[in-house]
């Protein structure tokens, strides 16, 4: 099964092809503050390198965060034209979990995953796994104090992701979603039939943005 995963919840832009598991081609850009700029080149970057069209595709599997609201939304959106001009399914994953499933890929846990990625506002997304993958908790949202307090009861003996350092456990790659970690996540080998559902993106808070109020009377 050929597959093409995207994701952009954190800095790094990430496109890649993967093949029953085994990825092809990636491409990585670390500069966030071009997902919309970079994506798409990105995706064709890494089909060429993998020697397919778009038209080859089966799938597309796209991080559906938790990440920040602008640059979440590219990937996604990508996702979903592209699989509804090709006419193929679009699978949404957390991407903490794809994190994690990397890891746990390469064999080496012996307890507890803690993930945790870049928030923005002085805060991280996170969650916590098993040594084979299963979540524990999460994802949530909160500032590094918060969680620092939470992670003693958590028997965790390592950590993944782009905001780890500061918790003093084993830093395990990656730091950012993998192509091959995104496919793992959606499953798709259990069921190839499977429909997804809907893309919904994990905000796991509200926007900046809402809409203006009701003008005051002018007396």
């Amino acid at each position: 099964m050929l597959v093409l995963a995207l994701d952009t919840s954190t800095p790094a832009v990430t496109a890649g092809v993967v093949r029953d598991g085994r990825e092809l081609a990636v491409y990585t850009d670390t500069d966030g503050r071009k997902h919309g700029e970079l994506l798409m080149p990105g995706v064709q970057a890494a089909c060429r390198e993998a020697g397919v069209t778009l038209k080859d595709l089966d799938a597309v599997v796209v991080g559906a965060g938790p990440g920040p609201f602008t640059g979440l939304r590219v990937g996604m959106v990508t996702a979903a034209a592209l699989g509804d001009a090709l006419g193929i399914p679009v699978h949404g994953v957390c991407s903490l979990d794809a994190i994690a499933a990397t890891v746990v890929a390469a064999g080496t846990l012996t307890g507890n995953l803690l993930v945790a990625t870049d928030a923005r506002r002085r805060e991280v997304y996170w969650a916590a796994y098993e040594a084979e993958g299963l979540r524990l908790t999460g994802p949530s949202v909160e500032s590094p104090a918060a969680l620092a307090e939470r992670l003693p009861g958590l028997g965790l003996v390592a950590a993944a992701g782009t905001m780890v350092e500061q918790f003093g456990l084993p830093v395990r790659g990656p730091a950012t979603p993998t192509p091959a970690g995104l496919v793992a996540t959606a499953d798709l080998a259990a069921d190839r039939t499977a429909v997804p559902g809907p893309l919904e993106p994990l905000y796991l808070r509200r926007p900046d943005a809402v809409p203006p109020g009701e003008r005051k009377a002018v007396s």
